[in-house]
């Protein structure tokens, strides 16, 4: 269930014009001060052309960028929900478990273990229609980052927000985060439900085969897809904006490796698959279509099925901004100026 949403967020791409339309008028000012100091010192100049103005060529490219972002915003056509619907789907319930903790920050798999999983995770969710998702991150803790739903827009904008600093304590905690996703499927157990755990499978602190057992029970399929390289790798860290290795207390780099015979366990004990990812292949769609085998369950949500538009704001600042441009002057005009009408000189 969405309340807000861009029609067109295409159109989102022209704010990349600011920046650009910045660095065009500093290098534009440059010239024009180097220009100026040809002819003799700047005080002396500024003599001779006492109508030329400093802050007004700024304030005009201020109100130029904001009418471009107002532009963009009003072609992307925000809108906002206005009617809510009942709706019922024939799908199934997924909840995907994904590992941050730091090892997953190794770059055995470009452009790291963990941004490789939530690219192909990304493009999943894009190719879902009437199933649910629901996501939780795990380290030495698990918790949930998104309960399960069948509004996929707001799943994209929680997975991209993912990283380690989500969940402070390290470790590879994955039979709580099984338990905790047991905990997170809707209630009721006619329902089918699967569980995709992403993790190296490194440093596991509890039992999850245990877990593995208690979710088979409950008719929760687990499949695991196993990331990284068995030889191991060092793990890089941004610190203060320089990388560097991740250490131990005695000052040893930490080499991360892949353990692939817990995830094995815990897929045959919950009747699940485990994938191994590769460069390539991260292995979700496979694990998928495993999951589309199952049986098809009727799936109750609410969505926003009405959306009203909210583009006039953004249209009416933009041509405020630019009727304002218009009418200020790149120079001081001497007649306005001896009216002194304001104090303040512009």
């Amino acid at each position: 269930m969405s309340l807000f949403r861009f029609a067109n967020p295409e159109y989102l791409y022209f704010l990349l014009a600011i920046p650009v339309i910045l660095v065009l008028w500093v290098v534009n000012n440059y010239r024009k001060k180097k220009a100026i100091a040809r002819y003799g010192e700047s005080h002396l100049v500024r003599q001779l052309i006492p109508e030329m103005s400093n802050i007004r060529p700024v304030i005009k490219l201020i109100l130029q960028l904001l009418a471009v972002a107002m532009i963009s915003l009003m072609l992307a056509r925000p809108q906002f929900g206005s009617k809510i619907e009942e709706i019922k789907r024939q799908g199934v319930e997924v909840i995907i478990a994904l590992d941050v903790s730091n090892s997953m920050l190794a770059e055995d798999i470009q452009p790291s273990r963990l941004e490789r999983a939530k690219q192909a995770l990304s493009r999943l969710i894009e190719t879902l229609e009437n199933d649910r998702i629901g996501l939780i991150v795990f380290a030495g803790d698990a918790y949930v980052q998104l309960p399960i739903t069948t509004d996929y827009v707001s799943a994209k904008m929680f997975l991209s927000t993912i990283n380690p600093s989500l969940v402070p304590k390290q470790g590879t905690a994955i039979g709580a985060a099984i338990r905790l996703g047991m905990r997170s499927f809707s209630p009721g157990s006619d329902k089918s439900r699967a569980m995709i755990i992403i993790t190296d499978g490194e440093n596991h602190e509890d039992d999850p085969v245990e877990a593995a057992r208690e979710a088979s029970e409950a008719g929760i399929v687990i499949h695991t897809i196993g990331i990284g390289s068995p030889e191991g790798v060092p793990i890089m860290l941004n610190i203060n904006g320089r990388r560097e290795y991740l250490k131990d207390h005695e000052g040893n780099t930490v080499i991360s490796k892949l353990n692939e015979n817990i995830l094995k366990e815990i897929a045959i004990t919950s009747n699940g698959k485990y994938v191994r990812a590769t460069a390539t292949n991260l292995g979700i769609e496979q694990i998928f279509s495993e999951i589309r085998k199952m049986k098809k369950q009727e799936l109750e949500g609410k969505i926003y099925t009405e959306y009203n538009d909210q583009f006039q704001f953004f249209a009416g600042a933009s041509l405020l901004f630019l009727i304002i441009d218009f009418l200020i002057m790149d120079r001081k005009n001497r007649k306005l100026s001896d009216l002194k009408l304001f104090k303040l000189k512009i």
